[in-house]
């Protein structure tokens, strides 16, 4: 089952939430900043303990990583990078899918029966929400495992109609 909604990511009961981050993993803006703010300090900590790949770079673009939620009512945080949109030409959309694949793989070893993602890279990283709504519904509904309920939670008006274009047209009830 899959949900699209307009609503604030950090308030769902769900078993994972998934964090649009930078490849720092130590907040930032936007949906990173407010997932450290709403989960407060333990969050940090455990990115900081995950180990640096090169300086300053604990999940390179296309990655994920898993943590515990903290103060969310969420019980995990999968951390994943998206890509910032450069025109296309870029590989952007190769590793926007393969956010949402290693999400997915994540969630399922953890055994995640409910999970919510937001519109990963179409902030500050400008991808064009119509392009990354289809990508998002088409690799969810590809790797997605039977009885996952997933959330969709879209930030603004704007998003929310990209998300349910695509649903549409994906042939998503």
């Amino acid at each position: 089952m899959i949900r699209i909604l307009e609503a604030d990511l950090t308030g769902q009961r769900v078993d994972a939430i998934v964090n649009a981050a930078n490849e720092t993993l130590l907040g930032g803006g936007g949906v990173d900043g407010a997932i450290h703010r709403a989960a407060g300090p333990g969050l940090l900590r455990a990115c900081r303990a995950l180990p640096e790949l090169r300086p300053g770079v604990r999940c390179p673009t296309g990655e994920a990583r898993i943590t515990e939620g903290y103060a969310l009512p969420a019980r995990y945080v999968i951390h994943t990078v998206g890509p910032v949109w450069e025109g296309g030409e870029s590989g952007e959309a190769g590793l926007l899918a393969a956010c949402y694949r290693n999400c997915l793989e994540l969630a399922r070893q953890k055994a995640v029966a409910t999970i919510a993602f937001p519109a990963i890279s179409c902030g500050v990283y400008g991808y064009p929400s119509d392009l990354a709504a289809r990508i998002a519904l088409r690799e969810i509904t590809a790797h997605a495992w039977s009885g996952l309920e997933i959330t969709i939670c879209c930030f603004g008006s704007r998003i929310l109609e990209s998300y349910r274009r695509a649903e549409e047209a994906h042939g998503i009830d």
